[in-house]
């Protein structure tokens, strides 16, 4: 039988439990800045490598701790460059992670969540349902074992993989801190962008919060009763409520929201849905990113033809707003926009 770790894990620990941590050994509390740096910024596991800490320090907490990381099990490199990674965590689940790398930004998208609650009928993630969260550790593990693997420096994070990131808040905001910290990953608050399929709690919660992150919002129809079809989720939070706490956003942060419109064949592309959407966007400060359904065996939805996105595209320029269609990367392994967890199902 094998003999169960009862070791802490020191990832799991705030930066601040760190300092409480030494304080109570009466070492000095920087000790959790060199202990931050070697764990996420070098990425070394092994405690009794890190020679800025006395042997007597080393071995207590080599005694009592350990440094966990996510296993690698696998990763699918895409022809267009992205690589798909399937972790597991040391409860046994398996999560996906994405690498994108696009000419000057090496971009990683996390998971937050094992599943989704949220079963967005366009979505593979949905499909799983919901089996737990991520700890913030593991969210930011999947950018460090990430940027070790590709031997890269990380620029952007996107928090769009498989989960709902404010329905696991707390442990994404612990992410966020430590993929900005100067101790950490160091990357910038403004290359850190949360997506949301709508929860308008959270919506303000980030409002609040202190560092400068980008929100993007999983749209995908203007029509209450459509997007209900598609989002069960909006039953809850209606396109009205929506659309005030998008204001409420920008006036206490004067941040653009970028609004995400999967765009489904003979579905959500007709002049009816682009009305709707035009009438939304009035008075908001906000950009559309148009993304072209990406297959995940759900046979109810299609691909728009090419025609069909940019009839839409078309009409949206008329709008006082900046209009894009993505590209989306890795559709061949199943790592692009609603696909992640396809290997796991």
């Amino acid at each position: 039988m094998m003999a169960i770790d009862k070791r802490e894990n020191l990832k799991a620990k705030s930066f601040k439990e760190l300092k409480l941590l030494f304080k109570e050994k009466k070492e000095p509390t920087y000790r959790a800045g060199q202990l931050f740096v070697w764990m996420w910024k070098k990425g070394v596991s092994d405690i009794s490598s890190y020679t800025n800490f006395s042997k007597k320090l080393r071995e207590y907490l080599n005694t009592h701790f350990y440094v966990g990381s996510l296993e690698l099990c696998d990763y699918l490199v895409s022809r267009d460059g992205s690589v798909k990674y399937i972790f597991k965590r040391e409860t046994g689940e398996k999560i996906e992670s994405v690498f994108i790398p696009f000419e000057d930004r090496r971009t990683v998208c996390v998971s937050t969540q094992v599943g989704c609650s949220l079963k967005c009928s366009f979505c593979a993630t949905g499909k799983m349902g919901f089996r737990g969260d991520l700890f913030g550790w593991e969210i930011v593990d999947q950018v460090l074992q990430i940027a070790k693997h590709q031997n890269v420096r990380v620029t952007n994070v996107v928090f769009m993989g498989m989960g709902e990131p404010f329905l696991n808040w707390e442990n994404v905001k612990r992410a966020i801190f430590i993929l900005n910290s100067n101790f950490g990953i160091n990357i910038g608050s403004r290359r850190i962008t949360i997506s949301t399929a709508g929860i308008i709690p959270g919506i303000y919660s980030l409002a609040d919060f202190p560092l400068q992150v980008r929100l993007a919002i999983s749209l995908n129809s203007a029509l209450q009763e459509k997007r209900e079809r598609i989002m069960p989720v909006a039953k809850k939070y209606p396109l009205g409520e929506l659309k005030k706490a998008i204001e409420f956003y920008y006036e206490k942060t004067h941040r653009l929201i970028t609004l995400e419109y999967v765009l489904i064949g003979g579905f959500n592309t007709g002049r009816e849905d682009f009305l709707a959407l035009k009438d939304f966007c009035k008075r908001l400060k906000v950009k559309l990113n148009l993304i072209p359904l990406n297959p995940t065996g759900n046979t109810s939805f299609s691909t728009p033809s090419e025609e069909e996105i940019y009839r839409f595209y078309n009409l949206c320029l008329s709008l006082p707003l900046t209009v894009t269609i993505r590209e989306s990367r890795g559709k061949d392994v199943k790592g692009a926009c609603g696909q992640l967890a396809g290997a796991l199902l």
